[in-house]
């Protein structure tokens, strides 16, 4: 049973609810076949009660190349605040076992079929899906240049392909030019420049500065050792084991902190956390962990 009931008669196989138990089945698994539409809606939501069916016409009209899936947040909060929806209505996009593109609020029913059309063709992109995955495997061998080239060829067949155009940006990092990185992240297309794609590429940006300008891991640690309360150490000596490539020790110091002073530094701790887990891709382990572990702190 749908949660908004306007649409009983929307094929089950393209339109269901899910829960924090299916969630993974429902939408990071199906989607590695089809791109899926996650609505996070909730039955108090005036706005939902538009946008919900809306999205549902556009999904059955596109005829099985994208389907929709429905979370009631007041049913499964931990699935709400591990992808940070804020508000409702926030409605997700995932391919691949990843969110790619994203929007908040009601939106026009052209701007909706538009969401929709540019998520189903995600299946069927002419190849170029392959090309980003290898390119991004170009990326992560250290083969910059021959990446950057993919990238940009991508972009001239897609130029709001936000996987593409974040690459771009991933690469100026991979070659230490921070600044170029910054501009081109700034420049994104308005369609894309808020999608996780690029949020992701602007969280290593802001990394990578901290990296130029960590201090020395072993006197951090000994700083740490020698006065546990002394925050402004334990928060450098994260920043510092990031620096160094040990991102998941830098989680656990900074998960210590937030458990020790969540206030300290106007929630730096909580800030950086955030940071670290958005530059990383949403299935990473130390994601998941990392935000398992902070919500159930802050819900403690």
């Amino acid at each position: 049973m749908f949660g908004l009931g306007e649409t009983p008669t929307a094929p089950t196989d393209l339109i269901k609810d899910t829960t924090e138990a299916t969630f993974m089945a429902d939408v990071v698994e199906a989607s590695r076949e089809v791109p899926v539409i996650v609505d996070f809606w909730a039955p108090w939501c005036g706005p939902c009660k538009t946008l919900g069916p809306a999205l549902e016409a556009a999904v059955t009209a596109a005829k099985g190349r994208v389907k929709m899936v429905k979370v009631d947040v007041d049913q499964n909060q931990r699935i709400a605040a591990q992808l940070r929806v804020q508000s409702i209505p926030t409605v997700y996009a995932f391919w691949q076992g990843q969110p790619v593109d994203a929007f908040q609020g009601a939106l026009p029913p052209s701007e909706i079929k538009d969401f929709v059309d540019r998520t189903a063709a995600l299946a069927g992109d002419g190849g170029l899906g392959e090309a980003l995955e290898a390119a991004e495997a170009m990326l992560a061998e250290g083969a910059v240049t021959d990446a950057a080239e993919t990238f940009a060829a991508i972009l001239e067949e897609e130029p709001e392909n936000a996987g593409a155009y974040a690459g771009l940006i991933r690469c100026q990092i991979a070659v230490g030019d921070l600044d170029q990185a910054q501009a081109l992240a700034g420049n994104a297309p308005t369609k894309i420049a808020s999608t996780k794609e690029i949020e992701g590429a602007k969280a290593q940006i802001a990394l990578a500065r901290q990296a130029a300008n960590a201090g020395p891991e072993t006197e951090l640690r000994a700083a740490v050792d020698a006065n546990p309360a002394d925050h402004q150490a334990r928060f450098d000596l994260a920043q510092a084991l990031h620096a160094s490539g040990k991102v998941d020790e830098a989680v656990d110091e900074l998960l210590e902190l937030f458990r020790r002073d969540r206030e300290w530094n106007e929630g730096a701790a909580r800030a950086q956390l955030l940071t670290i887990f958005d530059a990383l891709k949403p299935q990473d382990p130390v994601v998941l962990k990392g935000r398992r572990r902070l919500s159930s702190m802050i819900f403690a």
